[in-house]
């Protein structure tokens, strides 16, 4: 009697089993039973990181975009390093732009350990005009034991110290959370499906599929804690180039589309498209109070002008406006009556358009409160206000630097092919 042979696997029909099956376990979905902790800048998120990586026991997963060799750096290192010596899996992803091989001691500390280092487009030519060249990883995330999760705006970077720049007199104002509960599911599942996509990184996914030995780890290996931890309802919201292009900004206008009295929102870099400036302009009309908390110091010249662009438009309509100036700002938060998001994407071509990014929607009158709160002492003490007559008494000279700066910005959405939508 002849033995019955299995047909081999369609890798098309696997290809798009995995596909579906990430597509339903990470869209955004509202989940109950979290805890979210809110954690203003790097002097308190890296100690919170840290002892996370110290009690992990199985897996550490890590992303970011920037990681500097400075106390920060170092820091988060070493803590990586132990527990790849105490046997926890400890996968590190870096963007092949924002940092390329980690620099310095902390580059060196993840060399003599067990710790696994993957970049993310390494760069290979670096003032090639390739669009694919800005499609980069700026989300910051990082998930321990699959029960702890970590996401906002913060590289390993010290919040004294800024790449352009050198020392900054105050730190960078920016936030991040700590996640326990259901939401940890999705972004546990995040990072593991960009490590088997980092496996596959310089083949096409087709050609590994029929010829991998080894194939990378299917979703339903993937052990998460989804315990509630708390009352919270939030939801992990990603950017990415092939499911999930406009999840992020769709989230924006949702939220503000429904707002009935309060839209706060704190951005480094603000070039909304035109959806997005008819929506913050269409709530200012409805008597709600629309306010931007944005960059007061040049950081970078091009977007900086580009955004005070918009300011005639923003201010006729209603719009605050008001300047963070102590230091930089590198914040991406908003409040929404009782909404809130924190993450990775700024409202900007960037990343609305073109970066993986990761924010997490939190709805609770509570959270909201409480990140709306710290927005106000900082606007209260470090913002100023921008004024309608001081933005229409500017020169001709600085105005045509600003529509010189949208020209330029113009260009480089179009390149990307994405201009359409801005």
């Amino acid at each position: 009697m002849r033995s019955a042979v299995a047909p081999r696997p369609d890798p098309e029909a696997e290809i798009a089993t995995v596909e579906t099956r990430w597509f339903e376990s990470l869209r955004p979905r509202v989940l109950a039973g979290n805890a979210v902790e809110l954690l203003e800048s790097g002097a308190r998120f890296f100690p919170a990181l840290e002892a996370e990586i110290d009690a992990a026991r199985r897996e550490v997963l890590l992303e970011t975009y920037i990681w500097a060799d400075d106390a920060a750096g170092r820091r988060i290192a070493e803590a990586l390093a132990r527990a790849a010596a105490r046997g926890v899996d400890v996968r590190v992803v870096v963007d092949g732009y924002g940092t390329g091989t980690v620099p310095g001691e902390a580059g060196a500390i993840l060399a003599r350990s067990a710790v696994r280092v993957e970049v993310f487009r390494p760069e290979r030519r670096r003032f090639a005009l390739d669009r694919q060249r800005l499609r980069r990883l700026h989300r910051k995330l990082a998930v321990v034991d699959g029960r702890v999760g970590f996401v906002g705006g913060i590289n390993l970077l010290d919040d004294h110290n800024d790449p352009n720049h050198g020392m900054l007199g105050a730190p960078r104002l920016d936030f991040a959370v700590r996640v326990r509960g259901p939401v940890v599911v999705p972004l546990h599942l995040a990072g593991h499906r960009l490590a088997w996509e980092l496996r596959v990184i310089n083949r096409t996914l087709r050609a590994t599929l029929r010829g991998a030995a080894e194939r990378p780890p299917l979703p339903e290996s993937i052990r998460s804690d989804a315990r509630p931890a708390g009352r919270l309802r939030a939801a992990l919201v990603l950017r990415d180039n092939v499911l999930f292009r406009h999840a992020i900004e769709k989230a924006y206008l949702e939220a503000i589309g429904a707002a009935r009295r309060d839209v706060l929102i704190a951005s480094a870099y603000f070039l909304p498209g035109r959806r997005l400036r008819r929506a913050l302009l269409e709530a200012a009309r409805r008597g709600v109070r629309v306010r931007l908390l944005l960059q007061g110091r040049v950081e970078y010249a091009v977007p900086h002008l580009a955004t005070q662009s918009l300011y005639d438009g923003l201010l006729a309509g209603g719009v605050e406006i008001l300047e963070y100036r102590p230091s930089f700002l590198h914040a991406k938060v908003a409040v929404v009556d009782d909404w809130a998001t924190v993450g990775s994407s700024n409202i900007d071509p960037f990343s609305l358009l073109l970066a993986r990014e990761a924010n997490v929607v939190v709805h609770d009158a509570g959270f909201a409160a409480a990140l709306r709160a710290r927005l106000e002492t900082v606007i209260a003490h470090d913002a100023v206000t921008v004024r309608a007559e001081h933005v229409r008494a500017r020169p001709m000279w600085q105005r045509l630097r600003h529509a010189a700066a949208v020209l330029l910005v113009r260009i480089g959405v179009a390149i990307t092919g994405s201009g359409g939508r801005f």
